[in-house]
């Protein structure tokens, strides 16, 4: 299974270097709000689990995750809404666009705006999405050389559709449904679990070998990952141009 690419770890990257001037945090933040809507005890919520675990790795305050969670109960904040745009990016790349937002009509323009400015376009719904598959997506520490394949093996057993390892790392996909339960089975092996969530992988890659290609898709991902209202990116886009 594809759809991890360079962008994936450039975004991870830069989600650590965006942390350290607080500006993910609103986006954690909004993720965490809306899965606390299912319940504000993470033991009997794993979407919220999963957002904590996420902030976590941000190194976000446990203050601000609190206060995410507490805007549940508190009647006086902003409704937030989940929305997906669609949009086509430089070299013919499909991008989709999560948002948590209490304002669409500040949201959708500058969704489009980040994508026009920087050589792309919103897509008509429907366009892109049906060359995606909704998964779930956890990232797990890999364990030593020796320990590697049984890692798998475990991984694979706990319910896992696949795993692949990858620049030290292990990926885990599973369908929707299995995504709580395969985590969970994850961490009661005794494997570090990074990240887990769900994503949309692209069915087929569009490979971007030019490098000013490569570049530009790369710009207008960035744009709208730094977008407030914007908590997941997604692209069929296969970057192995050297930049």
């Amino acid at each position: 299974m594809s759809g991890h690419s360079k962008w994936s770890t450039i975004k991870r990257e830069k989600g650590a270097k965006d942390a350290k001037r607080g500006a993910v945090f609103t986006q954690i933040g909004n993720l965490i709000a809306i899965a606390a809507r299912g319940g504000t005890d993470p033991s009997m919520n794993s979407s919220l689990a999963m957002a904590i675990e996420k902030a976590k790795q941000a190194n976000m305050p446990a203050a601000n995750i609190q206060r995410a969670i507490d805007r549940v109960a508190d009647k006086n904040a902003a409704v937030l809404e989940e929305t997906t745009y669609e949009g086509m990016g430089p070299g013919g790349v499909g991008i989709i666009i999560e948002t948590a937002t209490d304002n669409k009509n500040r949201t959708f323009p500058e969704v489009r705006s980040a994508l026009t400015k920087n050589g792309g376009r919103v897509a008509d719904a429907g366009s892109v999405t049906f060359q995606f598959s909704r998964k779930g997506v956890i990232r797990v520490a890999a364990p030593n050389m020796d320990d590697s394949e049984d890692a798998l093996l475990t991984i694979l057993d706990a319910g896992a559709e696949d795993a692949v390892e990858e620049d030290g790392e292990i990926i885990v996909y599973t369908e929707l449904k299995d995504l709580a339960k395969v985590r969970q089975a994850i961490i009661d092996s005794g494997l570090n679990v990074l990240e887990a969530d769900l994503q949309y992988i692209p069915n087929n890659s569009v490979v971007i070998d030019d490098p000013e290609v490569a570049a530009r898709v790369l710009k207008v991902l960035d744009a709208l990952d730094d977008l407030d209202d914007v908590v997941g990116v997604h692209t069929n886009a296969d970057i192995t141009a050297e930049i």
